[in-house]
């Protein structure tokens, strides 16, 4: 089943060609809070590459809206140090709205849902594939016309959508940074 998962995932963002609106790439790092239940600390270091496509490039006759909205694809790999040494893989289904501003800082809303498979096992999830609701607000810094650096706050919610009980979810605080290359 871990097979199938990464091969899925690979043929996904293999088969998404320029074409069809790829506007950026960014990478984001930062850190990852959250308590379980038993008083154990989650902590994790979060790492994402996305892949953005504007709406108006996938969309022609999209509604013309104030901002930008922009979705986005990020596979991710998160390295887990507490409780103990594990890994989280997966990829998050994102849109984003980029409040319209004509100076260097734009800030914009994100959320949207993403899937994972943790090796953790912890006593509130009873599957190690679960899913990743999850918005937050963010903030750019354009330092040219064609890179920026970013700031971004979400509230994860790790849970199997009630497959197997138990599923108690786990409510995460990630806190990101990263830098964004517009072509």
């Amino acid at each position: 089943m871990k097979k199938a998962f990464i091969i899925a995932t690979i043929i996904v963002l293999l088969s998404i060609p320029a074409s069809f609106g790829l506007d950026s790439v960014g990478v984001m790092s930062g850190y990852l809070f959250a308590t379980l239940r038993y008083k154990q600390n989650y902590k994790v270091v979060p790492v994402f590459v996305s892949l953005n496509f504007n709406s108006q490039s996938l969309f022609h006759n999209a509604k013309k809206f104030k901002g930008d909205i922009v979705f986005s694809l990020e596979p991710f790999i998160n390295t887990v140090y507490s409780p103990d040494t594990n890994v989280e893989t997966g990829i998050n289904f994102l849109a984003r709205y980029i409040f319209p501003s004509k100076n260097k800082l734009k800030f914009y809303i994100k959320g949207g849902v993403g899937v994972l498979y943790m090796s953790q096992h912890t006593r509130e999830q009873s599957t190690q594939y679960n899913f990743l609701p999850q918005i937050g607000p963010g903030v750019s810094y354009f330092l040219n016309e064609h890179t920026s650096v970013d700031f971004e706050y979400r509230f994860r919610h790790l849970s199997n959508a009630s497959f197997k009980v138990p599923n108690a979810g786990i409510n995460a605080n990630v806190f990101l940074c990263g830098v964004t290359h517009y072509f």
